[in-house]
Parts: C-alpha cells; structure tokens; sequence
C-alpha cells in the first residue's frame, strides 16, 4: 500500500523562510529609497537643493548624494543618520521611518559606546628643596670665628682710647624701633573661570572660534576642523564647557542638542533644539548670520 503524502517529500516543499524573504523583496521594491523620498518631498515643498542648505548647513554636494542614495560622503553613520533627520525636517518628513530604512541597509544601529574618562592636565609642582644643613654649619662657624677674632683684636684697642671728660653724658643708644610684621596671608586655591560673554567676545576675529556648554544635562559631542582633523570626541557632563577653534569653519555633531549652550564667534547662538534631538552644524567666520537670534 502507497501512502498518499510519498510523492511529495519535505525537502520539495516551499520554505517558509523563501516566502518570507520574497514578500520583504515585493515590500522593498514597492516603497522608495532613502534619497528618493528625501528628493520627492524636497520637490512637493517648492524647495531648491541650495535653499534646503541654506536652511539645514548640509553642503549641497552632500545633499545632492543623499538623494543619489549614496552616504560615503557623509563620512560615517553617525553623520548619515543626522544628515536624514536633518533633511527629513526641512522637508517635512518623518525621519524615523527614514532612519530605519538606513539601520536595515547598513548592519542595524551600533549599540551606545561608553565614553572614555577624560583627564585635566595635572598641573607640574616644583619640587621643594631641602635646606644645605651643612652649608648652614659652615656659615656658622665662620660667622663665630669672625665674631671672636674682632672681639679680641677691638680688646686691645681699649687701652689706647682717651677716658671721656667728666660732666659730659654719654650718649645714649637710641631705642630700637620694632616694625609690626604684617599677618601672613592665606593662600587661597585657584578658582576656575567660567565662560563669559567678555572672554568669548575677546576670541580672535581671524579665527571661528565654537564654545559649547553642557546647560542642563550631559550630551556627546564630536567636533572637527576645517581639514576633517577630529578635534574632540566624547562626552560633555552638566556644567562642563569645550572651546574649538579654526581658521576656516568647525563642524559639530550634538547627540542631545537641547541641553547644550552654543557660542560662536563671541554670540550666542539661540536655535530651537529639542531635548534628545541629534544635531550637525557647521559654523565658519562670517556666522552667526544677520538673521539669526542672537544673545542679547
């Protein structure tokens, strides 16, 4: 007797899993790429690749690669997944969707690294000096065999001196004048300065110079030079402050943009960021711009 399943083993069967994956394949066919819908909705807005710069600080050949689906030029993940909200924000989309897309395609979101400690310079103490006892012996000496020498030669000087006539008084020593030492001062310890508008007002016009503050809470933040030289890569505690300076322009990454305090070129720089919100911002020597909020 054949049994009735025989002709169909389970090894012909169709796999679950292929099914799976050609539904993701039609679902990923239908739906349109990162740059694609960044592009689309540029457009539907009215808006220009140049004015979209203008108003995010992404640089046009960057944006136009982001809509060419291509992120090498965003120089890492981090950066790629900022310049999505970024652009996702100006032209009113979601960037979370967006965002996800990006994760899927390159590997998923990296989990959080914890920041590496970061150590003041200790400051170099010189060495104190222990006293030359036996210099001091020697001094000593010298000092008690010159004393006894002039003791002994002014003594046989005193027979040759005239007695003093009577009824003249001799003079009297004038009394010693004891000087008040004044009271020994406290040294006080060093007090760090905090960042001012007069100190960062005094940064040198031929530089941009960048001054963060953590404000209300901690954030991570990276910074690079005009040349793409990584100037500071870590973590800002609450009250802490960075300073970073250039000849050309400073870009900055924020992970929590709206607990930090923003400085460029001696003016505070005032911009609606949402606490949690990733930031990238790039400033030069001309910023802040005519019509941008200031400090007053």
């Amino acid at each position: 007797m054949s049994i009735g399943n025989s002709n169909f083993p389970e090894d012909e069967r169709p796999s679950t899993d292929d099914r799976s994956e050609d539904r993701l394949v039609e679902r990923s066919v239908d739906e349109p790429s990162i740059g694609t819908a960044l592009k689309k909705a540029r457009i539907a807005a009215g808006l220009t690749v140049d004015e979209v710069s203008s108003t995010t600080r992404v640089r046009i050949p960057i944006v136009h690669a982001i809509e060419e689906d291509d992120f090498t030029r965003c120089g890492g993940d981090v950066y790629a997944r900022g310049h999505i909200r970024t652009l996702a924000r100006a032209v009113n989309l979601d960037p979370a969707p967006l965002v996800e897309s990006y994760d899927a395609a390159h590997g998923g979101r990296p989990a959080p690294t914890p920041a590496a400690p970061m150590f003041d310079a200790e400051r170099i103490r010189p060495e104190r000096q222990r006293p030359n006892w036996t210099a001091a012996m020697v001094a000593a000496i010298v000092a008690v065999i010159g004393f006894v020498g002039f003791t002994a030669f002014s003594g046989g000087d005193d027979k040759d001196k005239r007695p003093v006539a009577e009824g003249s008084a001799s003079p009297k020593p004038a009394p010693k004048q004891t000087v008040a030492k004044p009271p020994a001062q406290v040294p006080q310890a060093p007090q760090t300065p905090k960042p001012s508008d007069s100190a960062i007002a005094a940064a040198p016009k031929d530089l941009v110079t960048v001054v963060l503050t953590a404000d209300t809470g901690k954030s991570w933040i990276s910074a690079k030079d005009s040349t793409g030289r990584l100037l500071f890569d870590g973590t800002l505690v609450q009250g802490e402050s960075k300073t970073f300076t250039d000849k050309e322009s400073v870009d900055l990454v924020l992970g929590d943009a709206g607990v930090v305090k923003l400085f460029v070129n001696g003016k505070e720089i005032k911009e609606d960021f949402r606490p949690g919100q990733v930031e990238r911002l790039t400033y030069t020597k001309e910023d802040p711009l005519k019509d941008q909020p200031q400090a007053g």
